[in-house]
């Protein structure tokens, strides 16, 4: 470590707890959610539930009806083809970068480097120590990009946990050269009103540009005060990255008073988190377009100019969305997939009592041209396979599976596995492949399973919170044909033109 000064078939659970409604309460009655944990640098802890929920989540393993514990199950047309666990990062791993022969995962004690020229057997080549959640990832030349959203006692990879309250703390973006993949450098720090939750790269020649989203304002935090309803773009000098700092704050959602303009939350929209900023953004600089994921809202926006992003369309569901996560175009720029992180990432919001239109994907029809192109909502999806009341389960990060032609998707659901989805027809969305583990715990939930499923060069790569980086193989007609697409760098949230 680098110290920084057996497949079967699953059959759909029919059963439901009786106390499943008031968990359906309790999860909209929560207000903002956060992917997990936020604030702070440690995995939301485990929350017991009902003995009738334990004895469910028993009797369903026992019937076959979803896999035991840690036990393996995926579709005929999925291969697991490899696993590496945590090793000297014990903490909850993040999101995945790619380039060349490199993944990068994120943890959040630091972020790994594996060499995968051989996907069936990845190496370690670095594990770099840095706390900070989320430690969200990316990377452009050699340069790595790694978010900081927990209040630290300074910018160094030394500091240690500090309220923010403390007008000295820090939080924001951490920049590293990467030119030796066995030692990478730590070359700058730049801070961010209210940290940097995630982030997203429009890289250029000379520079690279990040959208720092980051959200949750509150009048004792003296570096994150109300209103935030923006993002912070740092400019990043490739060949000077040591010159990096905030050129600008563009407000999204500009509005009168000390709520700002974005979707009030409660009580005029029970269930919905209150837009305080934003969770995520997708950029796909081929359009000149970026998708924003904020809290309550959904964005659609110009970055024809990327210091200055002009929103083009804004829509919400103030019915079914509670929280609204990521976004992912796909290759005609002609939709978008929303997610609805109902429950921050540590509820178990995929049961028959929760429903197929909550903490899912809204998929959205971009309709018109131009500036005035709109966002028309067309349908929801959600997997099909109900888990246990003991595992955390909601729609999270994934990545378009590059066809030509169709509009193929990878995700992750959390302990809810990996799934592989069709939206090519937006009103009927269809999984077409699976692989998942049993709950981690039959008696409480405890946060694991997949945060990041991400399809790269023929491989679908899986960054399990609890059990390490999933390698697997898809073989399937219908993906078939992405095999022949080769990309030399991925960051999801900056989406290629794959056929260009």
């Amino acid at each position: 470590m680098i110290l920084l000064r057996f497949s079967r078939t699953r059959r759909r659970r029919l059963g439901v707890a009786a106390a499943a409604g008031g968990m359906l309460a309790a999860l909209l009655a929560a207000g903002p959610a956060a992917a997990i944990p936020d604030p702070g640098d440690s995995p939301a802890p485990s929350k017991e539930v009902s003995r009738s929920d334990q004895a469910e989540a028993r009797e369903a393993i026992e019937n076959g009806e979803i896999p035991g514990q840690d036990e393996i199950v995926h579709s005929d047309n999925i291969r697991h083809v490899a696993n590496v666990p945590k090793d000297a990062l014990p903490g909850t791993n993040s999101d995945l970068a790619f380039q060349g022969r490199y993944a990068y995962a994120g943890n959040y004690d630091g972020f790994r480097i594996f060499d995968i020229s051989d996907p069936k057997s990845p190496k370690t080549v670095a594990q770099v120590l840095c706390p900070g959640s989320q430690n969200d990832i990316s990377v452009s030349g050699n340069l790595l990009f790694l978010s900081t959203d927990s209040s630290r006692s300074d910018s160094s990879c030394n500091s240690t946990t500090q309220p923010a309250t403390e007008k000295s703390s820090w939080e924001g973006m951490k920049v590293f050269d990467i030119s030796d993949k066995r030692n990478p450098r730590y070359v700058a720090a730049v801070e961010t009103a209210c940290g940097s939750h995630t982030h997203t790269l429009v890289p250029e020649r000379r520079n690279v540009y990040i959208y720092v989203s980051s959200y949750s304002p509150n009048a004792a935090y003296p570096d994150c005060q109300p209103p935030h309803d923006g993002i912070s773009v740092i400019k990043v000098p490739r060949h000077a990255p040591h010159k990096a700092a905030v050129v600008g704050f563009p407000v999204l959602f500009p509005g009168e008073g000390p709520d700002g303009g974005g979707n009030p939350g409660a009580p005029t929209n029970p269930g919905v988190s209150k837009t305080t900023g934003c969770h995520d953004i997708t950029v796909l600089p081929s359009e000149d377009l970026a998708a924003g994921a904020c809290m309550g809202d959904g964005i659609l926006f110009s970055i024809k100019d990327p210091e200055r992003p002009k929103v083009i369309d804004r829509v919400q569901d103030n019915v079914n969305f509670a929280f609204w996560h990521s976004a992912t175009f796909n290759q005609r720029a002609n939709k978008v997939v929303f997610t609805d992180e109902l429950g921050g990432g540590s509820g178990a919001t995929c049961n028959a009592a929760i429903g197929p239109n909550r903490g899912a994907d809204g998929i959205y029809d971009l309709v018109g041209k131009g500036d005035k192109r709109k966002l028309v909502f067309r349908s929801y999806f959600k997997i099909p396979r109900h888990q246990a009341d003991t595992e955390n389960c909601v729609a999270h990060n994934g990545s378009l599976i590059p066809v030509r032609g169709k509009d193929l998707m990878v995700q992750a659901w959390y302990q809810g596995g990996v799934s592989v989805w069709d939206f090519t027809d937006s009103s009927k969305p269809k999984e077409i492949a699976y692989f998942e583990r049993g709950p981690l715990t039959t008696d409480r939930i405890v946060t694991g399973g997949s945060w990041s499923a991400y399809y790269y060069n023929g491989y679908i790569y899986s960054n399990d919170i609890a059990k390490g980086l999933d390698v697997l193989k898809i073989d399937d007609r219908r993906t078939d044909p992405a095999r022949w697409v080769h990309l030399h760098e991925l960051n999801v949230q900056t989406q290629p033109d794959y056929f260009d």
